[in-house]
């Protein structure tokens, strides 16, 4: 049976999901299809009042199921169990995730949603191995570190991956046993309302997940705001999250999660096995569309390898057929929106405007829906917009460099450190390099993640506070207290 289907005629979740059900909503948001730019739905948003009953029911369901408190093992049991619903339901979620966001249908059972089940089962096992910790004192004591659920945690995801992101969120804070009240973004919520129902349908208690629909002014500053959610997890830009701090600050101190934006450098040398880096570089930039906070954005290479590198890259760039979300075939993504695609198209002729070369792309997709074509621009210096900003486009630019120092210099960006690449055969100069780049991952003669979920997610500068994914993540959704005992 074909993944691919017709958008019009899929059934479409709606309303908020809260306790156990859906609560139905009227649509306020108008919402468009990105591959072909039609207005199909529309997404309600939650006020306060409603972003406080999904709180307040969160916090019965931890008291009525001491979610807490259970064996661990219970715990661990019943999100096995929803993940293996994740993995049965894989068609109807890739659907209701493919209609409204970025990505091809035919990437998401493979991919997004078999390692969203994956990260899934990765944190339930860290619910009977991590604990309190007996320390040393002297013999007149008991030292003891213990560890405790924080209550409800409120989190909050993009719209590029959402049902990797919700994971993300969902799975280390409830094998902490916590309970959760979670905004997804208004432009992609049905994959993650139809995740919720699946967590109940597994057999985890009701009301212990519970996603509200709505923007960032409304119903994002309800939940980072309100006083009995005990801990924020946010996923999204930079400006976004300082919005977030902000809001925090004002009305009360809470820990937080933030992996914010990123302007990631991939650096090249000239030892390196040149066609493998092309293709790494490549994908980078084009998975997604270049929409992710890691893409590798920043092409820095060794001059004397900038010829056939810079070959290899076009002839990938120029080979991507895009094609609509719906078609099982489609391998090249469109922009989330025409507002987006507008914005990617200011900052390239911004940086032409300033001397960039544009070898390729530039330009918009003579097609139905918010296609961008790959982009690659070359002649440029620190201060182009291009390598300024942010652009979450497939917008990929070339520097080169004669030495390390030089090559150090170009990778370093003033605000930003999600991630670096690196590509050389020289086993000693990328140990060298990778203590001296100031990024929260590094990814060497390789750019993007593993299935290792243990390798914890990260920026450094403006690109985020904490850590998501890895031992980080789920040991972040627990408390800690001291305990001394005079014996």
């Amino acid at each position: 049976m074909s993944l691919s289907f017709d958008p019009d005629s899929l059934a479409l979740p709606n309303g908020h999901f809260i306790g156990d059900r859906l609560v139905a909503a009227e649509g306020v948001i108008p919402m468009h299809r990105p591959s072909d730019g039609k207005t199909y739905a529309g997404c309600p948003i939650a006020d306060a009042e409603l972003v406080d009953h999904a709180v307040q029911t969160a916090k019965s369901a931890l008291k009525t199921s001491n979610w807490g408190g259970i064996r661990p093992r219970e715990r661990l049991n019943l999100l096995h169990r929803w993940a293996d619903l994740i993995e049965q339901e894989a068609e109807t979620l890739a659907r209701l995730e493919a209609i409204s966001s970025t990505r091809p249908v035919g990437q998401l059972v493979a991919g997004d949603i078999a390692v969203s089940a994956e990260q899934i089962r990765f944190f339930a096992e860290f619910a009977d191995k991590e604990g309190s910790d007996l320390v040393p004192t002297d013999d007149g004591n008991l030292g003891m570190i213990m560890t405790e659920p924080y209550g409800v945690v409120g989190a909050i995801t993009p719209w590029n991956f959402p049902i990797n992101m919700a994971a993300w969120k969902l799975g280390p804070a409830l094998a902490a046993g916590n309970a959760v009240v979670l905004k997804p973004s208004e432009m992609t919520p049905f994959s993650t309302l139809y995740l919720a129902e699946l967590a109940v349908r597994a057999g985890i208690p009701a009301g212990l997940i519970n996603i509200v629909l709505g923007d960032g002014m409304t119903t994002g500053n309800a939940i980072t705001g309100h006083p009995d959610i005990a801990k924020v997890s946010f996923t999204g830009s930079t400006r976004a999250g300082s919005a977030i701090m902000e809001n925090i600050a004002r009305t009360g101190i809470k820990p937080m999660t933030l992996e914010l934006g990123g302007k990631s450098p991939q650096i090249v040398f000239a030892d390196a096995d040149i066609e493998k880096a092309a293709a790494a570089v490549t994908a980078s930039i084009t998975s997604n569309a270049g929409q992710a906070c890691v893409a590798g954005s920043r092409l820095i290479v060794e001059k004397s390898a900038a010829g056939p590198l810079i070959e290899a890259i076009l002839n990938r760039m120029k080979s991507i057929v895009p094609g609509p979300t719906w078609d099982a075939a489609s391998q090249y993504s469109p922009i989330i929106s025409d507002r987006q695609r507008q914005r990617i198209g200011e900052i390239v002729t911004a940086s032409v405007a300033a001397g960039a070369e544009c070898l390729t792309g530039g330009n918009s997709m003579d097609m139905p829906g918010y296609f961008y074509a790959p982009t690659l621009l070359t002649g440029i210096n620190q201060t182009s917009p291009a390598v300024i900003e942010e652009i979450f486009g497939p917008v990929l630019t070339l520097q080169t460099f004669e030495d390390e120092e030089e090559a150090m210099a170009l990778a370093d960006h003033p605000s930003y450190g999600l991630a670096a690449g690196l590509f050389t055969s020289d086993l000693s100069r990328a140990i060298r390099l990778t203590r001296r780049l100031q990024a929260g991952t590094i990814w060497v003669n390789r750019y993007g993640r593993s299935r290792d979920h243990i390798l914890p997610t990260g920026g450094y500068k403006q690109s985020g506070i904490g850590k998501d994914l890895g031992r980080e993540a789920f040991q972040a959704n627990r408390k800690s207290k001291s305990v001394l005992i005079s014996l």
